[in-house]
C-alpha cells in the first residue's frame, strides 16, 4: 500500500492521476496549505523539503513529481504508462516531464512564491510581471515544438500526460489564455474526459 500526500490544486495532482492509472494500492493524505501542514514537524519528517507531492512506500519516501511518476510506471509496466524498453524514447519522455519541472513550473512559481528568489518588493513584483510571458514562451515550445498529439509522446498516453494537464490548468490563473494554443488547449480537454482524471479531482474535491 502507497501513501501519497497531496494539496489539492498542487503539482501533487500528477502524482494522483498517475498512481489512479497505475492500478497500484494506494491512500490519500491531504496536506492544507492554508494551514502550513505542509511544514509541520510531522509532515517534515516525511518529507523535509515540506512540499508535495510525497510518496511513502516500503522501502521510504520519494519526493518530485518526475521520479513518483517514473517510479509508477516501473512498478505497473503492464499498465503502460512509459515506454520502459525504448531507452531513447523514455528520455524524450523525461526530457519533457524534467522541462516542465525545471522551467513551467518554476515560471508560475515566481508569481505565487517570488519570495524564495527575492526579498526587495520592487524585484517581487517585476518576477510577478514576467509570469504571463514566460509561460506564454513556454508553452509556445510545448505547442509548437514538444507535444506530439494526441497525447505528449504520440498516440500512447503516458506519465507525462497528467503533468502537462497540471501545468495546463494552471494557465488562466498565471495571465494566459489556454486557446491559444490548440494543440494544448485539445490536450487538456481530452485529459478532463479520462477516468482516472474525473476520480483524481472528485477526490481533491471531497477532501
Amino acid at each position: 500500500m502507497y501513501t501519497l500526500f497531496f494539496s489539492p490544486g498542487a503539482c501533487s495532482l500528477a502524482a494522483h492521476i498517475a498512481i489512479i492509472d497505475s492500478g497500484l494500492p494506494y491512500q490519500l493524505r491531504r496536506l492544507k496549505f492554508a494551514e502550513n501542514e505542509q511544514q509541520s514537524a510531522e509532515y517534515l519528517k516525511v518529507n523535509p523539503k515540506g512540499r508535495v507531492p510525497a510518496l511513502v512506500t516500503d522501502r521510504g519516501t520519494l519526493t518530485e513529481t518526475t521520479a513518483i511518476l517514473l517510479f509508477l510506471a516501473q512498478m505497473a509496466p503492464d499498465r503502460k504508462l512509459a515506454p520502459l524498453d525504448d531507452p531513447f524514447t523514455l528520455a524524450k519522455l523525461q526530457g519533457f516531464n524534467s522541462f516542465l519541472a525545471s522551467t513551467v513550473h518554476v515560471n508560475h512559481a515566481h508569481g505565487r512564491r517570488a519570495t524564495r528568489w527575492a526579498d526587495e518588493p520592487t524585484a517581487i513584483e517585476d518576477m510577478k510581471r514576467k509570469v504571463p510571458q514566460t509561460m506564454r514562451d513556454a508553452y509556445r515550445l510545448i505547442e509548437d515544438d514538444m507535444l506530439i498529439g494526441p497525447f505528449v509522446m504520440g498516440e500512447d498516453y503516458s506519465i507525462a500526460d497528467p503533468y502537462l494537464f497540471v501545468m495546463s490548468s494552471w494557465l488562466k490563473g498565471d495571465g494566459v489564455d489556454i486557446a491559444e494554443f490548440p494543440r494544448v488547449k485539445a490536450h487538456y480537454e481530452r485529459m478532463l474526459a479520462r477516468a482516472s482524471v474525473e476520480k483524481a479531482l472528485a477526490d481533491e474535491a471531497a477532501s
